[in-house]
């Protein structure tokens, strides 16, 4: 197992163990099957209980593993004819954000995403995805020009949140983000929105607006990252595990809250463990949620989108009976 994860410690002792058998067994020519099938069982059952048993912040662990697909990486499994635009017209190009038309199965979209690098050298190019205004002005431009010509938008999400320094406050990056989430609410064409790893802060809702908002089951959603919330609360970043309990930002607490329409299923050991399914998973639900939005007129198809986010964060609360004797 490469670049392995703390939690997942005891997978690799078993298969450590395993390796050591299987040399055994080789070099003494004793056979050993029996006891390799067992192995192999007990491997295959700590794997699985470890998995259904992950902690919120063991999942942001697993939303941030080093090889876990990146946005570009879906781009170029699952699109064909995709050309990348550049720059937002006003400052420069911003490598954090890209996006540009592309074909999938067929259908024509604008594809808009989140950029990290795998290495020093690429997370260094593109600010470790953590975008400038400028990064969010050519998204907003792109989601234009998609919306004059008529093709659907599919954005992917994948930062620890927009940049935070004083470059992008000289540019004005909370305003950045605030007119992209105004504009896109009029887009007239659908708009599929997917937390394909980190979906941190504003910088994730920069291009978050969607008729339908699509996460993978490791990825996470927040107002803030676990690591900013504890150093807020506790005054010390190590309490991460704490914070992300009590944020709310695994799939099936933002699905039970509204916050999300689907939540896309990953191989045990998280999306890396076996891409193929994983870009066949995101391909099969773009193309039913495009389907399904794109019979919609255009009154309707806004309305929607404008009602579903309004109501996010509504709750109801019922009066407790009164205790007896109270």
């Amino acid at each position: 197992m490469s670049a392995p994860l703390p939690f997942e410690k005891p997978i690799i002792d078993l298969e450590e163990k395993l390796r050591e058998l299987e040399k055994f067994s080789e070099t003494q020519n004793i056979d050993v099957s029996l006891e390799l099938e067992r192995m192999k069982e007990k491997i295959e059952t700590t794997r699985h209980n470890i998995y259904s048993h992950l902690t919120p912040w063991q999942r942001v662990q697993l939303a941030r593993h080093p090889e876990r697909p990146l946005a570009m990486d879906y781009v170029d499994r699952l699109t064909s004819e995709f050309m990348e635009l550049h720059g937002d017209r006003r400052y420069r190009d911003d490598r954090a954000i890209f996006g540009g038309p592309a074909n999938i199965d067929g259908r024509r979209v604008m594809v808009i995403g989140t950029r990290k690098g795998r290495d020093t050298k690429s997370n260094l190019a593109c600010n470790f995805g953590c975008a400038y205004p400028e990064g969010y002005r050519k998204a907003l431009r792109l989601m234009k020009l998609a919306d004059r010509f008529g093709l659907p938008i599919v954005t992917l999400i994948d930062t620890p949140g927009a940049y935070p320094g004083i470059e992008s406050e000289e540019r004005h990056i909370a305003e950045a983000i605030a007119v992209n989430l105004r504009e896109m609410f009029a887009l007239r064409v659908p708009i599929v929105v997917t937390v394909t790893g980190e979906g941190g802060s504003g910088g994730a809702l920069g291009i978050g607006v969607g008729d339908r908002v699509l996460i993978f089951e490791n990825s996470y959603y927040s107002v803030i990252s676990p690591e900013g919330c504890a150093a807020i609360l506790w005054k010390d970043r190590s309490y991460a595990d704490r914070a992300a309990e009590v944020l709310g930002l695994t799939a099936d607490r933002l699905k039970e809250l509204g916050l999300v329409d689907e939540i896309l299923s990953e191989p045990v050991g998280g999306a890396h463990a076996d891409v193929s399914r994983v870009y066949e998973t995101l391909k099969e639900a773009l193309l039913r949620h495009l389907d399904e939005l794109s019979g919609k007129p255009t009154d309707e198809l806004i309305e929607e989108r404008y009602r579903k986010f309004r109501a996010m964060g509504r709750f109801t609360e019922e009066a407790r009976p009164a205790t007896p004797g109270a």
